[in-house]
């Protein structure tokens, strides 16, 4: 059976872990000496005004800046990103290989000498042993002849197996084909990189421009806070509260600067300039860019993308290549290798045994046909290329299924996330609008002190709009990088291919030119570009712009 512990004992033993009282003492009863309470709190010091406890910190930007559009930015990429460079050498490369195959067809020069010097003993074709000291020299087309056989080298040579060699270059054509739409693609991934960067750097130039609107209005809110705690009015804490704001509005200002920093080095990086460079977006507002119109099904669109995706070219171009491959396997057992060889020079020579030792050089001519036909291993070899042949083929149609579905895969999520961010556009703008209004009602009944808004309810309302403000930033850049992954989804289709005629159906007569029975076909016009107050961000001008003329070099 448990024993229960006084509470006596209980205070005595906190008493004693926290020493925030002292201890009882041992008499039931006996009250301890309880030390006295302070008359008040020491007197605050006078409240010192926002100004004064935050200080604006120095900007972090540089001095020189160069100004940039999304144009200049793609044409600079399209001559200077080492990627897309390479993407083209090896086009090149592709191409000499297949010069390389196609001229097997013709023959292969030789030219030069030999000389020969034999002394000792010899066997005869009977047996014989002969002792002899001989000497041939031969010079032409050609080298090492000797004797009475061939000319080993003969001067004009033309030689290989005749399927193999068509096949080979039949092949080497579909590298060519691979390799160009691997170019293509890596050119879409350049202007998608670009693109995305461009808007990176956009965004990050309009979040500096959020933050600092949002630090000056961070600052009036503490101005006007620590007014009503001064006057007593409203609580210190209050006022506290919205220097801490302040605080970190300078620090998101800060932030937004080194996101301009970060942003610039790696356009640079895609661009191929130097990263010390700070590029600054021309762009006078942040507005959406529709560069895929709508509407337009999703199902057009998965099947614009099937027809234009470099990726698909590709591998179409290697399914082929793998049938010429397999074709060439087949054929390998009944194509013959052909031998020819023809040469031509001056031949001179003797030896002991017949005079003179060494006679007169004179002309010589060879001419040498050989064909024969291989059946490798017995056949199990030529087997086995058939069966690996067939492999290869399996394995580039089952890659071109899975590019097929990543293709697909693609233009649905870019075309989920365009009218996403669209949508969030429109919310956004009805948030900032919203608070704007009430951050506007309330600033103006603090001001005038009629104690109807406290100034904790100014500060919530300025949080409520600073936060409204990024996620609109945010809502048409996202909607920007959407715009762009899904123009590359597609393989960046001609404007015609995604022009369609305005819908009509329902309208009445118009009366202008062109009216036939009140219905008049229209073509596709493009939109015009929004107002600056209508779904746009102002972007901040540069720290130190230059002029007006002077360009990326």
């Amino acid at each position: 059976m448990s024993r229960r512990i006084p509470p006596r004992l209980i205070a005595v033993a906190l008493a004693a872990w926290t020493g925030c009282c002292p201890i009882l003492g041992a008499a039931e009863g006996q009250d301890a000496a309880r030390p006295a309470a302070p008359a008040a709190l020491p007197a605050a010091p006078p409240r010192a005004r926002p100004d004064a406890m935050i200080p604006t910190p120095p900007s972090i930007l540089g001095a020189e800046v160069r100004e940039i559009d999304l144009n200049t930015a793609l044409r600079l990429a399209g001559v200077e990103n080492p990627e897309l460079n390479l993407a083209r050498q090896r086009v090149l490369e592709a191409v000499a290989f297949r010069q390389f195959a196609a001229a097997q067809i013709l023959p292969t020069l030789n030219y030069g000498f030999n000389y020969d010097s034999h002394t000792g003993v010899l066997q005869q074709s009977n047996g014989n042993i002969l002792s002899v000291n001989r000497s041939a020299v031969y010079v032409g087309a050609g080298a090492n002849a000797i004797a009475a056989g061939t000319v080993n080298i003969p001067g004009v040579f033309l030689g290989g197996n005749i399927g193999q060699g068509i096949f080979a270059y039949l092949t080497t054509r579909q590298v060519v084909v691979q390799r160009d739409f691997a170019s293509v693609a890596v050119r879409n991934q350049v202007f998608l990189q670009v693109g995305l960067a461009y808007s990176e750097l956009t965004r990050a130039e309009g979040l500096r421009a959020v933050s600092l609107q949002a630090r000056d209005e961070a600052r009036e809110v503490a101005r006007i806070t620590t007014d009503y705690a001064i006057t007593g009015q409203g609580r210190e804490a209050d006022a506290d509260r919205a220097a801490t704001e302040l605080a970190l509005r300078e620090n998101q200002v800060l932030a937004a600067e080194g996101e301009i920093l970060t942003a610039s080095a790696e356009l640079c990086r895609v661009i191929n300039l130097d990263p010390s460079i700070r590029l600054h977006p021309t762009d006078a507002y942040l507005v959406p860019l529709p560069i895929v119109p709508d509407p337009q099904p999703i199902q057009e669109l998965i099947a614009l993308a099937l027809l234009r995706r470099p990726e698909l070219g590709e591998r179409r171009a290697a399914v082929r290549e793998a049938l010429l491959s397999l074709e060439g396997a087949k054929v390998l057992p009944f194509s013959p290798t052909l031998l020819v060889g023809f040469s031509a020079g001056g031949f001179g020579g003797g030896s002991n045994l017949v005079r003179p030792v060494f006679g007169s050089v004179s002309g010589r001519t060879d001419l040498d046909v050989i064909g024969y036909w291989t059946l490798q291993n017995l056949g199990v070899g030529n087997v086995a290329q058939i069966k690996g042949a067939k492999a290869r083929l399996g394995a580039s149609e089952f890659q071109q299924i899975a590019v097929l579905n990543r293709v697909r895969a693609e233009v649905a999520t870019a075309y989920a996330r365009t009218h996403a961010r669209f949508a969030q556009i429109g919310t956004s703008e009805a948030a900032v609008l919203a608070s704007q209004k009430g951050f506007r009602e309330d600033y103006d009944l603090t001001r005038a002190q009629t104690r109807r808004v406290l100034p904790i309810e100014l500060l919530n309302n300025f949080r409520l709009l600073n936060t409204s403000r990024r996620t609109y930033l945010d809502a048409i850049v996202d909607y920007n990088r959407a715009q762009f992954e899904l123009y590359v989804a597609l393989g960046q289709p001609p404007a015609d291919a995604l022009a369609r005629p305005v819908p009509i159906a329902g309208l009445a007569p118009s009366g202008l030119p062109g009216t036939i029975g009140g219905n008049r076909t229209m073509g596709p016009s493009p939109a015009p570009a929004p107002a600056p107050g209508a779904n746009a961000t102002p972007l901040p001008p540069p720290v130190n712009p230059v002029a007006s003329g002077a360009a990326l070099r």
